[in-house]
């Protein structure tokens, strides 16, 4: 039988791979390029986001618009989340103070506000109070507001010019690490070995006082940090996003990124304030970062593991 000329034609014309019979794309080829394009749109989102990160300006801090919206706020968060801040009294109650906080409830960080609406009841709105937050929650639709409550993007800068005003500052050394841990992880303290916030209090000289909370990490399901995932998309080069949290939460159903937020679940908050620490007075002159880390780590896990202990239901409390 003889061949048509295209049968000829293809007989003679060789292939790439040097006459071998052509393969179809291999899986992992497919997978590295949906990776590469969810990276991408993620990637593309968060930077997105970083723009949209205003100046801190300590003055955008408003009294007034304070002292309007809290009552009613604090009325929510007791109603809705059954808000318990205890040991309010144990802060001193005038001067520069770094509060430190272990942090939960992925970018929709329940126990700030909580604390932030305890915190000016118990104070007053007058008094000079800050909060460090992630860019991405201060990027956030909807969450302009948080600028007059004294929210700042965090950063070494910002801390020093609050605490160099003489202001109260709430900051949490674990950030985005510790907020996106797994929800079985909820009732462990994980800063990640980040020291900087006791270098802040040594340089300006100020009391440390930790803040334990417990009940934010069931806001939502927290699947995973997703550590690996942000990888995989190479979004800790590009972008220097460490983490991808994995989560199931409203309305949202399977949550990558939580770079929307997200509806938190009612869980009841408790919070409980620590005794002060003044670094110095405890540790001597020139203290071993090492040493001071593991006690206040030490002191703070203690304190939420008997919180912990007096809850009987997720969610619930």
């Amino acid at each position: 039988m003889s061949e048509t000329g295209s049968a000829r034609r293809s007989r003679r014309r060789p292939s790439a791979n040097g006459g071998a019979p052509e393969k179809a794309p291999a899986a992992g080829g497919l997978l590295g390029t949906l990776a590469g394009a969810a990276g991408r749109v993620i990637g593309t989102v968060a930077a997105s986001a970083q723009q949209r990160v205003p100046k801190a300006d300590l003055d955008e801090r408003d009294p007034d618009y304070i002292r309007d919206t809290l009552p009613s706020l604090w009325l929510l968060a007791s109603l809705y989340f059954r808000a318990d801040v205890r040991g309010l009294e144990r802060i001193p109650e005038e001067g520069p103070v770094l509060l430190v906080g272990n942090h939960s409830g992925g970018n929709m960080t329940v126990d700030t506000g909580v604390f932030t609406l305890a915190f000016s009841t118990y104070f007053g709105v007058e008094r000079r109070f800050y909060q460090l937050a992630h860019n991405l929650v201060l990027s956030m639709p909807g969450l302009g507001f948080l600028r007059k409550y004294g929210t700042v993007a965090a950063n070494p800068a910002n801390a020093a010019k609050a605490l160099e005003s003489g202001a109260a500052l709430l900051v949490y050394p674990g950030g985005d690490y510790e907020v996106h841990r797994p929800s079985w992880e909820a009732g462990k303290v994980d800063f990640d070995g980040r020291k900087g916030f006791l270098r802040l209090a040594l340089k300006h000289d100020v009391p440390i006082v930790p803040v334990v909370s417990a009940g934010g990490q069931e806001t939502a399901l927290f699947l995973t940090r997703g550590e690996g995932l942000s990888r995989l998309l190479r979004l800790d080069s590009m972008f220097r996003l460490k983490v991808l949290p994995v989560s199931l939460a409203l309305p949202w159903g399977l949550n990558v990124g939580d770079m929307l937020g997200h509806i938190p679940l009612p869980a009841k908050i408790t919070i409980d304030v620590l005794d002060p620490i003044h670094l110095r007075e405890e540790f001597g002159e020139d203290p071993d970062l090492n040493e001071v880390y593991d006690e206040v780590l030490g002191r703070m896990q203690a304190a939420l593991t008997a919180l912990q202990a007096e809850r009987r239901l997720p969610v619930l409390g």
